[in-house]
């Protein structure tokens, strides 16, 4: 007789469902910018589990932000570049989370389980993306095209908080009927509303979507405009659960791609990161560029906190649907592929 394997333990105060966390934690999520990751430890929080972050020479260490011998926030610590110290007793942890000093007994051999529970890390598009439980000996980090072509311009903004949960935030990033009623202070047109046609198409890791209308990208009061007729074309790619890319095709050949990673630090609480690579205007302050990404989604974030309800729902006959919502419908569907069920605990 077989036993089924011990269910990973849960962080404390955990907003998940049990099974939902369980499936969630095998995936790749960014937790900070990398220029946020210094030599002082930070705090930062995925899932609900308590992590700090380092920097140990050249590599970033992420581990959680207990202090094995009496419970402290590593966090509170301080740190020089190649490791942090705890704030109670002085413990020094360095590459790889090991505890390499403890200052009450300095000539006694450290015993591992000093050592911290760290999570693989890599860094990618100039964020650090860790995982708590990995499933893959190799990482599954969404894809971002032209982050590394020649000619892109490579834009990191500052990352958004947001009360809601980190679907119910990426739907709203893959929603294309909300441009002319959302985003009046940035670039929608209240008479430019009709939603062409368009059909998402499965992938490995989620789906892809192009999306072709006369809906403009450019900033209210640009000079630009785009010539009469221009349809402008969205491709949006779906890497499930809850990262997404946007490439805005401009006229005369411009790109931009803009990945919306939001990390669910809760089941109601999302960070969301939004790295860049553009090819025009790369010469360019970037000021403006943060100053519009920051206007768009602060106009999405009004609308996402106030949903209810605050999960998403996976049940097709809880919410009524309209031909727009093709993405929305998808998406859902490849949450309930993966296996997620109810997101909360309450």
């Amino acid at each position: 007789m077989t036993t089924a394997p011990p269910r990973p333990a849960l962080p404390r105060d955990c907003t998940f469902d049990a099974d939902d966390w369980a499936i969630l934690a095998r995936h790749w999520y960014p937790v900070a910018r990398s220029s946020e990751i210094g030599d002082a430890p930070t705090a930062v929080r995925l899932l609900d589990e308590t992590l700090v972050a380092y920097r140990a020479g050249a590599d970033v260490v992420v581990a959680h932000d207990i202090c094995p011998h009496r419970g402290v926030p590593l966090s509170l610590g301080a740190g020089d570049g190649t490791g942090i110290t705890c704030a109670y007793h002085g413990l020094r942890f360095g590459d790889g989370g090991r505890c390499v000093q403890v200052p009450a007994h300095p000539e006694s051999k450290i015993p591992s389980r000093l050592n911290l529970r760290t999570y693989p890390v890599v860094e990618r598009y100039g964020l650090v993306w860790t995982c708590l439980r990995p499933a893959d000996a190799d990482p599954v980090i969404p894809a971002m095209a032209h982050w590394d072509d020649e000619g892109f311009q490579r834009i990191n903004c500052p990352s958004i908080d947001i009360a809601a949960f980190a679907g119910r935030q990426l739907e709203g990033f893959l929603d294309v009927a909300h441009f002319g009623f959302v985003h009046l202070n940035s670039f929608g047109d209240p008479d430019d509303t009709v939603v062409p046609d368009y059909a998402p198409v499965r992938h490995e890791h989620g789906f892809s979507v192009d999306y072709w209308s006369t809906a403009s990208n450019y900033p209210h009061g640009s000079d630009k405009q785009a010539p009469p007729g221009f349809r402008w074309l969205r491709h949006f790619d779906v890497h499930l659960p809850f990262t997404a890319t946007l490439v805005v095709h401009f006229p005369g050949g411009g790109l931009l791609n803009i990945m919306n990673a939001a990390s669910p630090v809760s089941a109601r609480q999302t960070r969301m990161f939004a790295p860049i690579a553009r090819n025009f205007d790369t010469d360019q302050p970037v000021q403006a560029v943060y100053d519009f990404n920051r206007t768009v989604f602060e106009e999405d974030r009004a609308i996402v906190e106030v949903q209810k309800p605050e999960n998403l729902p996976l049940d097709p006959r809880l919410e009524v649907h309209i031909p727009a919502d093709r993405s929305s419908i998808a998406y859902r569907r490849g949450l309930r592929d993966l296996g997620l069920s109810h997101f909360f605990t309450a």
